[in-house]
């Protein structure tokens, strides 16, 4: 992400108002900047390649394309690597939502959030993290994994995660956890850069966009305690 004092967000919703709430909440922020509104998938495509905000709100059910969809046409347009997706969900376990996540999503907000809830997960997701709360996602990433899992993992994740150090299996483990970094280096008593240092290894040898998507593969391969 390029460096800025002012944090650019798009907010799709196809209600109008919670688009108009979600913008008056992050608006209220002198560091967050909303740059563009979409009522449905397709809009939110044209005002995201055109403005490249730093973060997307994304709501997951949208009128035409839905926010699957986009979710997966963004991500895979290389020219916005830099904006990241944060899905947003009425519910607590959406069938498209474990999808949204394969395809690069930053992590999921429900709509019921705080305000402040709201803010900071903008802040950390601009900021290069992950919406990986020990809670609502790991039990939601956990729920879909344990209906995929009965087929066992592929043969090529399966020999990633074999690539994998003793040590950096364990930093996965408590990355499933939700443990941010400093966190994790509390717990095996090393340095925040060890860790990150890990981290990076991990999701290179997983070939994992980001953090989500690694957590994703520890519980497809039951490195993840549920």
């Amino acid at each position: 992400m390029t460096i800025s004092t002012t944090i650019s967000v798009v907010v799709a919703d196809d209600q109008t108002l919670v688009r108009s709430g979600l913008a008056m909440i992050l608006e209220s922020q002198p560091d967050l900047k909303v740059v563009g509104l979409a009522a449905d998938g397709n809009a939110a495509i044209e005002v995201v390649r055109a403005e490249r905000p730093d973060v997307v709100l994304m709501d997951i059910r949208m009128p035409g394309v839905d926010g699957l969809a986009a979710t997966r046409i963004l991500v895979a347009d290389h020219t916005l690597a830099a904006t990241r997706i944060v899905i947003l969900t009425t519910y607590d376990l959406d069938e498209y939502l474990f999808g949204a996540l394969q395809a690069g999503a930053a992590g999921f907000l429900l709509k019921g959030a705080a305000p402040e809830e709201l803010i900071r997960a903008v802040r950390e997701v601009a900021a290069g993290g992950c919406l990986l709360a020990p809670s609502a996602t790991r039990r939601l990433i956990a729920e879909f994994v344990d209906r995929r899992r009965s087929g066992g993992s592929d043969p090529e994740t399966r020999q990633r995660i074999e690539s994998l150090t003793p040590r950096e299996r364990e930093v996965l483990g408590l990355m499933s956890r939700g443990l941010s970094n400093s966190e994790i280096a509390e717990n095996l008593i090393v340095g925040d850069n060890t860790v990150k240092t890990h981290v990076g290894h991990i999701l290179d040898k997983l070939a994992a966009r980001d953090r989500v998507q690694a957590v994703i593969i520890a519980y497809q391969t039951g490195i993840a305690a549920t």
